[in-house]
């Protein structure tokens, strides 16, 4: 009974998640999930290149499609509903593995506690993201591995996972010899009756799937390593340096948890012989490090799969301290824990990018309910960095959308640029050359922009009104500490580290606002924007416009 009390705790925390973060993390988690789905289930939304490339199982999006089948055939398939159930879908999941987690770890408080606190596990535990999905099925056939014992259970979560992303290989490579090693099977008969047998199933099963919804015969694992790793498409979408998951990723990823992990590390260290799982975790963590290390393309989710190899570590010298420890120490000790985890937490799930989910809601309404003097529905153009927002999935109206595309260089062109760059690099020009001028009614009735464009744009805008404007909480956060690190420069008389350099690089593509105008109707005025425009007409010569390519 006290096991279903501890799922339930669990539980709870898992879906509270689902309600409180409501922010913006990656695009791939509405871009290479909920999109793909959409698809699938209702004819239309957007795949982006890397499934026209074929480096993508379609494994997961599946699973969200079955729950829009369902949701289309009891007629509930309302916007919310698509966007809520895949979270709590993965918020299961996620609990389950919480569980396996406590159940691996020898029931321990310490284990139960430092699983449902840490504040990236909460941020991205209900997000729908592969790297969520391979966290807890890692943690899932952690729990199963044969630490003590023959079993071979954790060999099937463990293929699905590198399967779904190669490279959670480089977890799986050092346990499996591990388990190798330790074993007292016959070799060849647990590389042969195990190993090969589990991991050709997965991989059957797997390529069948993904060739029948590709529509070609398509191993995804083989397509995912050409491009990311071997042709290094990923390093197009940012570099770091190599020491960066070291210094910065994972101890972003464990936040205030770094301090028992480490604690725990050391203590493995002196005594490895008394530590034997510790100290194979800890190789683990090392050589998956030092492996994801030599690719230039980094993110804190990366790592998110090697977050209960450190918990564990953590638990486990918690566990030993606490037997020594005064009840004052284990109580500081956990509420310096619970408050290192809440605050990160709350800030990335309630303030940290809200204004992206806060504007697909006042697109949804124009969306469902917007008509022109025509009666045709809208059309939205999107003026931002690619992938800025989700998409259709948080729409669910067949209206016309347009972004700006950002697709690597993959036929290796010399000076190439993508279309965002190129909007940005000169957005009157981009606007000339892709839109009409006449009739007004063949232009986007919306456009969705950083309002640091807005002013760079004025002549196109002239024929718009401003309809919504969101804040960006997280720019205006930065300006108040700027202006706290200023006041504090001035009261000690020292020069302070500057936010400056930051502040300059969001204003120079995204400002302080969200914008979204509405053309305008016949008879409709907006002198505002007019003034702006006839003003800045003086000074530049009129380009030809091209044809428009909106639609």
């Amino acid at each position: 009974m006290r096991l279903l009390y501890v799922f339930a705790l669990i539980l709870a925390v898992r879906l509270a998640s689902v309600f409180v973060v409501n922010t913006y993390y990656v695009p791939d988690e509405y871009w290479q999930s909920l999109e793909v789905a959409h698809k699938l289930t209702f004819g239309y939304g957007y795949l982006t290149w890397e499934w026209v490339q074929g480096i993508r199982s379609y494994i997961y999006p599946l699973l969200i499609a079955g729950v829009y089948k369902l949701l289309a055939l009891l007629q509930m398939d309302s916007a919310q509903l698509l966007v809520l159930l895949p979270r709590l879908l993965q918020a299961l999941l996620s609990s389950y593995s919480d569980y396996r987690f406590y159940v691996w770890t020898g029931k321990r408080k310490w284990a139960l506690f430092l699983i449902l606190v840490p504040w990236f596990w909460f941020y991205t535990g209900s997000r729908t993201l592969a790297n969520t999905l391979e966290a807890s099925l890692t943690t899932i056939a952690l729990s199963y591995f044969p630490w003590s014992g023959e079993s071979c259970a954790y060999l099937w979560p463990a293929a699905i996972c590198c399967f779904l992303r190669p490279t959670a290989a480089v977890i799986w490579l050092p346990l499996s010899f591990y388990h190798l090693k330790k074993s007292r099977l016959p070799l060849l008969e647990l590389i042969l009756k195990r190993f090969l047998t589990i991991g050709l199933f997965v991989a059957a099963a797997g390529v069948a799937i993904d060739s029948y919804s590709h529509g070609q015969l398509i191993i995804t694992p083989w397509q995912f390593l050409k491009h990311n790793i071997i042709n290094n498409i990923g390093s197009f979408y940012g570099s770091h340096a190599w020491y960066w998951y070291f210094t910065t990723g994972l101890p972003v990823v464990l936040g205030i948890n770094i301090v028992p992990f480490i604690y725990g590390a050391v203590q493995t260290l002196r005594q490895s012989h008394k530590h034997i799982v510790s100290k194979q975790l800890l190789i683990t963590i090392l050589l998956s490090l030092i492996v994801l290390s030599t690719v230039e393309h980094k993110e804190f989710r990366f790592v998110s799969s090697l977050l209960p190899l450190c918990l564990y570590i953590a638990a486990e010298a918690l566990s030993r301290w606490s037997y020594s420890a005064s009840s004052v120490k284990l109580w500081l000790t956990a509420l310096l824990i619970l408050l290192g985890n809440a605050l990160p937490a709350w800030y990335a799930s309630t303030v940290h990018q809200k204004a992206p989910i806060d504007l697909m809601l006042k697109l949804r309404d124009i969306a469902h309910n917007y008509r022109d003097e025509r009666e045709h529905r809208a059309s939205i153009l999107f003026l931002m960095p690619c992938h800025s927002t989700p998409y259709y999935s948080h729409i669910h109206e067949n209206v016309t959308m347009r972004f700006l595309t950002c697709e690597p260089n993959l036929e290796q062109q010399a000076n190439f640029k993508d279309e965002a760059d190129r909007f940005y690099e000169s957005p009157k020009h981009w606007l000339r050359s892709h839109l009409p001028v006449h009739p007004r009614t063949a232009l986007p009735t919306h456009v969705v922009l950083y309002d640091v464009i807005s002013d760079k744009i004025s002549e196109f805008l002239l024929n718009y009104k401003l309809l919504h404007s969101i804040q960006l909480s997280e720019v205006q956060s930065l300006v108040s500490g700027q202006q706290m690190l200023d006041d504090l420069s001035n009261a000690m008389g020292t020069k302070l580290p500057s936010l400056q350099p930051i502040l300059h690089q969001l204003h120079a593509r995204i400002g302080k606002t969200i914008q979204v105008y509405q053309r305008l109707q016949a008879g409709e005025e907006n002198a505002f924007n007019r003034k702006a425009a006839e003003e800045q007409l003086k000074s530049e010569p009129v380009d030809v416009p091209s044809q428009n390519q909106f639609n």
